[in-house]
């Protein structure tokens, strides 16, 4: 069976094609009957569903992480894409292949581990880059930065997400940290530990879920141990250099309420804090952009952004408008037929390069 993704399926469509469970509930209609509520995934989006015969095998069988075989047909409820489902089966794993199921980031992970690498090389405080470079060097370390997510469900939540992440607020950590005159060497530091946690923190693969040492511990106290782990190695490591980069890791949620046990009380640390908001909150509009379901320019309600989101390319005008037909009269008031250039369709392009080359020639005029 060809593998018919989500994003290429079109309102009122048939469709057959094998898919990932991420969400399936038992719920129960007004007249007291059972059916299924069910998110559809794969490496393209997601899809809501209804399988309105229930089924105790079906419920006993399929789970969250379970790949279907699903039949049925598209629609659209409120706006939205719904698949209502007529029949589906479990499959076995080794019946499909796991990449077409598993979303990834834009860019190579080899090419952004380089890069990062390149970052650290360049950093002008011995410790601080000796510090990083034995980090992220560390072989399984290195193999789970480059493959984990950044998040379960809310930002950089896809393969190689949290090295996308990491690489992006540390590339903005540059750019920023001289336009505010801060010290680089901190700010990139904290901006590379402050989720490489991560990795200890949730699972890999299809299914992504917290560990145990994630629901226990988290990534924050995980980074600490890194850090004292790590800097243990290095001989005559200063203490207080040490203090200051625990210091950015336990404050970079910001604020008490958002779970950090400290508030940003350095210029450094509340810049990574800020950069880390930035690009978290930038990836989950992105991602919205990618894979919202919902017709027209704008997306359903974002939870964690509590609004809703206009998906579609600005106006964008590279020229002057000009008027169809040439002015015979002066005082003729023409009005101009000319309109905004408007995208051809709703899903907007890939992006094709990071935020923070995007701010490569940042300046604010005075």
């Amino acid at each position: 069976m060809t593998k018919l993704f989500i994003a290429d399926l079109q309102g009122k469509d048939e469709v057959e094609s094998i898919f990932l469970v991420k969400i399936i509930n038992t719920m129960e209609g007004k007249d007291g009957r059972k059916y299924f509520n069910i998110i559809l995934t794969d490496s393209t989006g997601d899809l809501e569903s209804r399988l309105w015969q229930y089924s105790e095998e079906l419920e006993r069988v399929v789970t969250k992480g379970s790949f279907v075989r699903a039949r049925g047909k598209l629609n659209f409820y409120q706006g939205r894409k719904q698949f209502i489902i007529t029949q589906m089966e479990k499959v076995n794993n080794d019946q499909v292949n796991t990449d077409d199921f598993i979303m990834k980031a834009t860019q190579d992970p080899e090419v952004m581990y380089k890069s990062l690498l390149k970052i650290v090389d360049s950093l002008s405080d011995v410790y601080i880059r000796d510090l990083l470079r034995n980090i992220i060097t560390d072989g399984e370390i290195a193999r789970r930065l480059k493959t984990w997510q950044a998040g379960k469900s809310i930002h950089h939540a896809y393969k190689s997400g949290l090295l996308e992440h990491i690489l992006s607020c540390t590339e903005l950590a540059l750019i920023l940290s001289k336009h505010y005159n801060v010290n680089h060497n901190y700010v990139v530091a904290g901006c590379i530990l402050h989720d490489m946690c991560k990795i200890y923190e949730l699972t890999d693969g299809v299914n992504v879920e917290y560990t145990e040492e994630g629901k226990l511990v988290g990534h924050l106290v995980k980074g600490l141990e890194l850090v004292d782990r790590f800097s243990y190695k290095i001989k005559d490591f200063p203490h207080y250099l040490k203090m200051h980069i625990k210091h950015i890791l336990l404050s970079h949620h910001g604020e008490y309420e958002y779970g950090s046990p400290k508030i940003p009380q350095t210029a450094e640390a509340y810049l990574v804090h800020l950069i880390d908001l930035m690009d978290s909150k930038m990836g989950s509009i992105e991602m919205i952009r990618k894979t919202d379901s919902t017709t027209g320019h704008w997306s359903g309600f974002v939870k964690h952004l509590d609004r809703i989101v206009y998906k579609s390319e600005l106006p964008f005008y590279p020229e002057y408008i000009q008027d169809e037909e040439p002015h015979h009269n002066d005082d003729k008031v023409v009005t101009p037929k000319a309109q905004p250039q408007a995208p051809k369709s709703h899903k907007p392009a890939e992006p094709k390069t990071s935020m923070a080359k995007m701010l490569g020639g940042f300046k604010v005029d005075e």
